[in-house]
């Protein structure tokens, strides 16, 4: 992929400075090795991730976090060190898409992109960081883990804190994917997450607090039960949940059921093999999970500029056969899940383990909950070659608000419909 182009002198002195921030800065100690860093993490030496970087004002985040690090001199402190600096990037994440503080750059508050690439950033560094005291590879997967969970959302998930008559909703968004089919990929469930994260909407059964997390595109992460372990502390406690993720152009998708079945698609590790959706307790595993979300309440209302579809359709072995097809009205009793309404990548993933986290918690008939799949966020005309494009347009720009306005209204009904079903 050629370089994306750069507008001004200012601008490439600072990707040139980015360029020395972002890579691992720790010393390694006498006799250790440097850890290899991932394929995501590698990502960062092209051209578009330090732009971004440097235009909002992210990019001395690792650096930062870096001299934190060199100054830990036991694990305790660098358990610390890697608490506060990941929920400090999410909060400041949050916060710039909300509008509270400098925005740090001319890039639109609205950007997802940020959060991405700085929490790369600082797991670069702390993946190549050789500290003066022994550290295991078993502590630092748990540092690694603490990170990225904490600049995720999800040690700052407070559905409690709304008070008395106001309903608890919970989102999950999803970081950007498809990088290496064009590296300037924005992900508006991603900043649809930064956007509502603590916020009140207003319902027509009264106010409701939104609390969001974000979930790495990673199958491994997932067979490691990240979903199972972020949502279990708070569906019993809440009034409404949604995953969400990117999905078609120009629409909106309710999706109806959810298949056990990953299709193996590389993520953004490049890895992936089609299997059974891998859960605990195989043995009583559905092949299908259905959404409880209020799908003809909110498909029948006017939410935002994108028409928003109840998606009934499966793919499926049926019973007795070998061959999967398509079921356009949803699976037939028996059958082997191939692809749920949303897919077999970890869009549906994602629906499939929310839902049956719900349903083995005994929360089917109480709590509305499902997948939400937002329109493809799109660049402006003449800005579609990621060879030759910027990163980012006003067309761009608009769409991803547009999308995220429409995610907020489209949980706004939900909420309401979910209030007069219970």
């Amino acid at each position: 992929m050629a370089l994306i182009r750069l507008r001004t002198g200012a601008l490439a002195v600072g990707l040139t400075l980015a360029a020395a921030l972002t890579a691992p800065t720790a010393t390694a100690a006498a006799g250790t090795a440097e850890a290899a860093p991932t394929v995501e993490e590698q990502r960062l030496d092209r051209a578009v991730p330090r732009e971004i970087l440097v235009r909002s004002g992210f990019d001395a985040l690792a650096e930062r976090f870096a001299r934190r690090l060199a100054d830990a001199d036991s694990p305790a402190r660098a358990r610390r060190v890697v608490t506060q600096e990941g929920t400090a990037l999410w909060r400041r994440a949050v916060d710039r898409a909300q509008g509270r503080g400098p925005a740090g750059g001319d890039l639109s508050r609205d950007d997802d992109r940020p959060l991405y690439w700085a929490r790369l950033a600082m797991t670069r560094q702390l993946r190549a960081w050789q500290p003066g005291f022994a550290l295991s590879d078993a502590r630092r997967a748990a540092l690694l883990d603490r990170l990225e969970r904490t600049s995720r959302g999800q040690g700052d998930v407070r559905l409690g804190s709304g008070g008395k008559g106001v309903r608890r909703v919970l989102v999950t968004g999803f970081d950007p994917f498809t990088l290496d089919r064009d590296i300037r990929t924005s992900n508006p469930s991603g900043a649809a997450a930064l956007a509502l994260d603590g916020t009140v909407i207003r319902t027509a059964a009264g106010p409701a607090r939104v609390e969001t997390v974000v979930f790495p595109v990673r199958w491994e992460d997932f067979t490691r039960g990240a979903v199972e372990r972020a949502l279990r502390p708070y569906l019993p406690r809440a009034d409404l949940f949604t995953t969400v993720s990117q999905g078609r152009v120009g629409r909106f998708d309710v999706e109806r059921t959810n298949g056990a079945w990953r299709g193996g698609s590389p993520d953004n590790q490049n890895t992936g093999r089609a299997e059974t959706v891998p859960v605990t307790d195989p043995a009583s595993q559905p092949q299908w999970t259905s959404t409880t979300l209020p799908y003809r309440a909110i498909t029948a209302a006017d939410t935002g500029r994108f028409p928003v579809y109840d998606n009934t359709s499966v793919t499926e072995i049926p019973a007795g056969g070998t061959q999967a097809v398509v079921r356009p009205d949803g699976p037939t009793p028996g059958s082997t899940a191939r692809a749920g309404g949303g897919g077999d990548y970890l869009s549906n993933e994602i629906a499939y383990r929310a839902t049956l986290l719900r349903d083995r918690l005994g929360l089917h008939d109480r709590l509305p909950g499902g997948h939400l799949h937002t329109p493809v966020l799109q660049f402006g005309t003449g800005n579609t070659d990621p060879a030759t494009g910027t990163v980012t347009d006003p067309e761009f720009v608009r769409n991803r608000l547009d999308i995220v306005a429409q995610v907020r209204s489209v949980l706004a009904v939900a909420v309401a419909a979910g209030a007069v079903r219970r």
